[in-house]
C-alpha cells in the first residue's frame, strides 16, 4: 500500500489518476445522452472525425486538438443537416464515410504518415499534461452544466419529439445543440484518453447502473457517474499497482460491474419471489 501511495505521487500518475477519476465521473452522463437518443453510430463518425482532423493539423501544422473540435463540430452539423426522420444511422454512416475518404485523399495528397494519424487514437492517462487536464476539467464543467440547466428539455426529448414540440420546445434546436455538446465531449475527450478508454467510460457504466438502480432520468445520470467513478478509480489502482495498461484495467472493472450486475438482478428477483 506504501508503494502504490509513493507512485501516486509521481507526478504524471497523479495526473493521470486525477484525469480518470474526473473522467469516470463525468462521461457517463455523456453516455446517457447517447444510449437514450440512440447515437450510438455518431460515436463512431467522431472517431473518425479525429482521424481526419489529426490528417488536417499533420498536413497544415496546426494545433491538434482546435482543428479536431471544429471538423467533428462540422462533420455533426452535415449529419444533423442530412438525417431523416427516426434515425441518425444512415446520415452518421454517410459522414463517417465521408470523413474517411478526406483523410485518405489528406494523408496521400500531403503525404502525411497512415500511422501518424491513426495513433491519435491511443491516447495514454500516464502522458497527460496539465493543459489537458484542464480542458478534460471544462469539458466535464459543460457536460454537466448543460444536463442541469437544460434537464427538463432532455426529459421531453427523451420521452417524445412531437410532445416536446407541443410543449413549445424547439425540438430542432435543442437536438442539434445536444448532439453537438456530445460531438465536442466525446471527440476531444478520445483525443485525450484515447478511444478504447472513452467507450469503457461511455458505454457500459450506462448500461450498469440501468440493471442496478431501474428508475427515473435523474437515478440514471448519477448512477451512471457513479459507476463510471468505481470503475476509472478500481481500474486505474489496479494498473499501477500491477503495471497494467490503464484503459485495459479500467475497461475489465468496468466489464466486472457490469457482469456483476445479472447476479445483483438475479438476487433480487429470488427475494422478491420469496
Amino acid at each position: 500500500m506504501a508503494d502504490l501511495f509513493s507512485l501516486l505521487a509521481i507526478a504524471p500518475i497523479f495526473r493521470g489518476f486525477f484525469a480518470m477519476l474526473l473522467s469516470g465521473a463525468c462521461f457517463p452522463l455523456c453516455g446517457v445522452l447517447i444510449i437514450r437518443l440512440d447515437l450510438i453510430p455518431m460515436r463512431y463518425m467522431l472517431m473518425h472525425g479525429v482521424i481526419l482532423g489529426g490528417a488536417l493539423s499533420l498536413a497544415l501544422s496546426l494545433p491538434l486538438v482546435p482543428v479536431t473540435a471544429v471538423v467533428n463540430l462540422l462533420l455533426v452539423l452535415l449529419m444533423m443537416a442530412i438525417h431523416q426522420e427516426g434515425g441518425m444511422g444512415g446520415a452518421s454512416a454517410a459522414t463517417m464515410v465521408l470523413s474517411m475518404a478526406a483523410a485518405s485523399v489528406i494523408t496521400h495528397v500531403a503525404d502525411v504518415p497512415a500511422k501518424d494519424t491513426l495513433n491519435l487514437l491511443w491516447g495514454s492517462p500516464f502522458a497527460l499534461v496539465d493543459s489537458d487536464l484542464v480542458l478534460l476539467a471544462l469539458l466535464g464543467a459543460l457536460l454537466v452544466s448543460y444536463i442541469i440547466l437544460n434537464f427538463q428539455t432532455i426529459l421531453a426529448l427523451f420521452f417524445n419529439r412531437e410532445v416536446a414540440s407541443s410543449l413549445g420546445i424547439n425540438v430542432r434546436l435543442h437536438s442539434t445543440l445536444l448532439v453537438l455538446v456530445i460531438a465536442l465531449v466525446v471527440a476531444l475527450a478520445m483525443k485525450i484518453l484515447g478511444a478504447f478508454l472513452i467507450d469503457a467510460l461511455l458505454v457500459l457504466p450506462v448500461l450498469t447502473a440501468t440493471r442496478y438502480i431501474p428508475g427515473g432520468i435523474r437515478k440514471l445520470f448519477i448512477a451512471s457517474s457513479i459507476c463510471g467513478f468505481l470503475s476509472a478509480l478500481a481500474g486505474y489502482l489496479v494498473a499501477v499497482a500491477i503495471d497494467w495498461p490503464p484503459s485495459a484495467a479500467i475497461a475489465i472493472c468496468s466489464s466486472i460491474l457490469y457482469l456483476g450486475s445479472y447476479g445483483f438482478r438475479a438476487r433480487g428477483k429470488g427475494v422478491h419471489a420469496k
